[in-house]
């Protein structure tokens, strides 16, 4: 196979083409990846998850068998069904130096620009190496990353450290809280409001869970602090509620999602330990939807030393959105998080990267790089 070498700009619209939303089969931007990887000499390593429809990707550049530094990024996007897109979501088009598409931030830009630099990767003589981790399901509560990480003995030396290319505007940050969601879902016996004794209201079911939530909430304000953190506790909301038909018929099902968010130390679906077991006990059945745990890695690891001096900028202390770092600290590899453009821009129509950001990503990675040659 004849390399194709691609721009950071043409791999981002390659990847951009692929509408890999959150949820569904992946494998045609896994198998461009794969395929794109190979011509180059690289061996991807595809590791579908339990689903059987997705997978996550694992590559190395240079010496598998020593400690190295991995560059992981999510290749889901969220759904791009708002009517605010100035054209096709996933279709990159560039506006004034800006590179507008579904997931050109989040984060198809980092994964774009590592995968651009493999030829110059390739040319460096790593004695360390680099990986690229691509996972899937990241917008769903980091649900493919566990797999990859479960696989990861088996495919190279414990890694020295890992950066998570969330946008970051290219500043290092060091920690974020950890997150656990849950779904409730009562179930009731239908009837004439005006007969409750022949029925069962599903959202009367509901009210000791989201009582108890509601508790909980008020309860953490005034527990552990960090100071890192806006606000500075770990919190727990209800986030929806939903059930009946028409005011004169009892439910027959309702449904509330519920959140907690914790502070570095502090396990994220212990919070709701309260709100579980209140639901158990009215006979509601608690569905898990996302769960991981806070990041914090210590200012004075050298893997902070390492992203400061290639980043050139002093890490910050913690952001307030969640990745999948945690993940990769409980699984015993230092992690941080460095990625370019804003996390304002995610998750909105005519989501951007600019021209200027995709390619200070690359030189970031090229320094990386040039710290693991000979």
């Amino acid at each position: 196979m004849t390399p194709q070498n691609l721009t950071p700009e043409a791999m981002l619209a390659k990847l951009v083409g692929f509408d890999s939303v959150v949820g569904r089969p992946n494998a045609p931007i896994v198998e461009f990846i794969r395929d794109w990887l190979a011509g180059w000499g690289v061996h991807a390593h595809v590791l579908p998850g339990p689903e059987g429809d997705r997978a996550n990707l694992f590559a190395t550049i240079g010496p598998a068998d020593r400690p190295g530094y991995v560059l992981s990024g999510h290749l889901d996007v969220v759904p791009a069904n708002e009517p605010g897109w100035q054209g096709d979501p996933f279709t990159l088009r560039e506006d004034a130096g800006r590179l507008i598409g579904r997931g050109a931030c989040d984060m198809k830009g980092f994964v774009a620009a590592a995968l651009s630099i493999v030829p110059d990767l390739l040319a460096m003589d790593l004695q360390a190496p680099i990986h690229l981790a691509l996972s899937y399901d990241e917008e769903a509560g980091c649900r493919g990353v566990p797999h990859l990480l479960s696989a990861l003995p088996g495919l190279c030396a414990p890694p020295a450290g890992a950066i998570i290319g969330e946008p970051s505007g290219l500043t290092p940050v060091l920690a974020h809280k950890g997150k656990s969601a849950i779904r409730l879902v009562a179930t009731g016996k239908p009837g004439h409001s005006s007969r409750p004794d022949l029925g069962a209201n599903a959202i009367h079911a509901l009210v000791p869970a989201l009582t108890a939530a509601a508790a909980q909430a008020k309860a953490l304000q005034s527990g552990a602090q960090d100071a890192r953190f806006l606000p500075s506790w770990s919190s727990l909301q209800i986030g929806t509620v939903s059930g009946g038909q028409a005011l004169n018929i009892i439910p027959e099902a309702a449904t509330a999602q519920i959140e907690a968010r914790a502070i570095a130390g502090v396990d994220p679906f212990d919070l709701l330990a309260p709100v579980i077991a209140a639901a158990k006990a009215a006979g509601v059945e608690t569905r898990i939807l996302a769960s991981y745990p806070a990041l914090a890695l210590d200012p004075g690891h050298p893997l902070a030393d390492l992203m400061a001096q290639l980043a050139g900028e002093t890490p910050l202390g913690a952001v307030s959105y969640g990745t999948e770092a945690g993940l990769f600290q409980a699984a015993g590899i230092a992690a941080i998080i460095c990625g370019p453009g804003d996390i304002d821009r995610a998750h909105k129509p005519e989501e951007y990267l600019t021209r200027n950001e995709l390619h200070a990503t690359c030189a970031l990675m090229q320094r990386l790089g040039e710290s693991l040659r000979a």
